[in-house]
């Protein structure tokens, strides 16, 4: 199986690199406007049976313990849209868009990959920001309006790429820290990408 890995930094996949002498891996950048150029590029270029991207993440409740890898199994961009008077609409709430227009479904961006349900590493929802930030009010908004269990900066618009080029794809993410929590000293970097490098390696081992 001819497989691509993903990341917005060297610095999370640096265990995987180090001992990766076979698989494709592309580093894209940090946001979603870096991973949309780098990833649609690269997969013009060539065919790939499986796209994996790998990546820390905030985690929006203290119960989902730092250092915990998870499967997204359905990611969105959690801050496109309209902001009036502290109320925030997404672009299908404005009725700019049809929530179920591909590759949309109910406004996620959805994977079905039949790995999601075999797999011993959980399956969670993540949403997708331009901007991290550690305002408070902000944050309740944000898991008001979506429930989701982790945020990233590249996750939906790795989804979106992927759905778009109709090509197989995972998104594994590890937990480093609390979402809104900007002391980084309270974050776990060390544990959450040896955690994130040892199931990334499982994980591709089970494909190759």
């Amino acid at each position: 199986m001819n497989i691509l890995v993903t990341g917005a930094t060297e610095f999370e996949l640096e265990l995987f690199l180090r001992e990766n002498k076979v698989i494709d891996v592309l580093i894209t950048g940090i946001g979603i406007p870096a991973t949309v150029f780098a990833l649609t590029k690269i997969l013009y270029q060539k065919n790939y049976d499986l796209v994996i991207q790998a990546g820390i993440a905030g985690a929006f409740s203290a119960d989902l313990k730092k250092g915990t890898v998870l499967l997204v199994s359905k990611d969105c961009f959690g801050d496109v849209g309209i902001l009036e008077k502290g109320n925030f609409q997404t672009i299908f709430d404005a009725g700019f868009t049809d929530k179920n227009e591909f590759p949309f479904t109910d406004g996620w961006l959805v994977n079905t990959h039949e790995y999601l349900s075999q797999s011993s590493v959980a399956s969670a929802t993540g949403i997708t920001v331009n901007k991290i930030t550690d305002d408070a009010a902000q944050v309740k908004m944000l898991f008001d309006k979506f429930n989701p269990a982790i945020e990233s900066m590249e996750g939906a618009a790795f989804h979106y790429v992927c759905l778009q080029q109709k090509i197989n794809f995972l998104q594994l993410r590890s937990i480093s820290n609390i979402v809104g929590e900007r002391d980084k000293s309270k974050w776990e970097m060390k544990e959450a990408i040896a955690n994130l490098n040892i199931e990334l390696e499982k994980l591709v081992q089970h494909f190759v």
